[in-house]
């Protein structure tokens, strides 16, 4: 009990230390880069020098750097995000709405790809070497290494030729929707091809890594001795290989969480879907660094405490990692 314990106290004091170097890195990443917000969001020739100054003390840039730092550190903390020069708002009024919506895409398409990975996984590797291993594979293959916004291209030029098919937004224009029931099934066939698209994209290497980690376990003296007791295939692969080899899905899991927000940053804007991906394209073509900053934060916080998460769920599943 106290390996675990201690175990637990370790990585969460490691997560805070990453956090705190996270929130450092976003306030100093935004300030060594060419010239300032002021000039960027004010381009007028015509503004006095006390206008000018005016605005610094307004942002907080006339300020030390020392004290913009202890400041930037206090409002993280407290949800202070800053105003986004583009939208005129506070950054949280923005980016919790488009989390949400991004959300709505990550979530199924995560569970989704994780479920359809694994039996992907499972089946290649039991029957490794034949043609069906090599068909599910190579389909893996296929997915992983394709571009995500080529493949959204694809599903979007087929939807048109088919009709019907909603291709862009999260809800159609103009429609009075006379109870919920309509608006969910809007909302279910607008989330049809970019939940398909980031599915097929992220589910490859899940496959990969699930048969890889099989192959692995199959080689261990208690299959073997399962397989020589008679054991049937279905025990053998769910009871006696299956939960060891599930051990490097989780840790692959939570190092891909940051890789799965940046499928979703492509394939919302492929599909128009007003999640935080489409939020970050645009502020990054408007140069809204406020919203630039947030976004990153949140991800990157959201990042670390999935790799938390995982770390204790790797514990539970291997005692072993306690003690160690």
């Amino acid at each position: 009990m106290r390996g675990l314990a201690s175990y637990f106290t370790k990585r969460v004091v490691f997560a805070v230390v990453t956090i705190f170097i996270i929130i450092s890195f976003n306030f100093f990443l935004f300030r060594i880069l060419p010239g300032n917000p002021i000039e960027l969001l004010y381009r007028n020739p015509m503004l006095t020098k006390a206008q000018i100054d005016a605005l610094y003390h307004q942002f907080g840039l006339d300020k030390p750097l020392w004290e913009q730092f202890l400041i930037y550190i206090y409002n993280s903390l407290t949800g202070n995000l800053g105003i986004s020069f583009y939208y005129k708002q506070p950054v949280t009024n923005v980016l919790i709405p488009a989390l949400e919506n991004s959300l709505i895409l990550l979530v199924p398409a995560t569970i989704l790809s994780i479920a359809l990975g694994i039996i992907t996984g499972v089946v290649s590797a039991w029957h490794r070497g034949t043609k069906l291993d090599f068909a599910l594979l190579g389909s893996a293959l296929a997915f992983y290494t394709m571009p995500t916004f080529w493949l959204g291209s694809i599903f979007i030029i087929v939807a048109l030729y088919i009709g019907g098919i909603p291709v862009s937004g999260m809800y159609s224009l103009g429609l009075n929707y006379t109870g919920i029931i309509p608006r969910i099934m809007d909302l279910l066939s607008h989330l049809m091809l970019p939940l398909i698209t980031l599915t097929l994209v992220l589910y490859g290497e899940f496959t990969i890594i699930m048969r890889n980690s099989l192959i692995d376990v199959f080689t261990e003296d208690y299959i073997i001795t399962a397989k020589a007791k008679g054991a049937d295939d279905k025990r053998i692969i769910w009871e006696h290989a299956y939960p060891n080899a599930l051990l490097p899905m989780v840790s692959i899991i939570a190092i891909n969480f940051g890789l799965v927000v940046a499928g979703a940053v492509l394939t919302e804007t492929v599909f128009s879907w007003p999640g935080i991906g489409l939020m970050i394209y645009d502020a990054i073509i408007s140069r809204d660094y406020p919203i630039l900053q947030g976004a990153f934060l949140i991800i990157s916080i959201t990042v670390v405490i999935a790799n938390l998460i995982a770390d204790f769920i790797y514990s539970y599943l291997d005692p072993r990692i306690r003690y160690k």
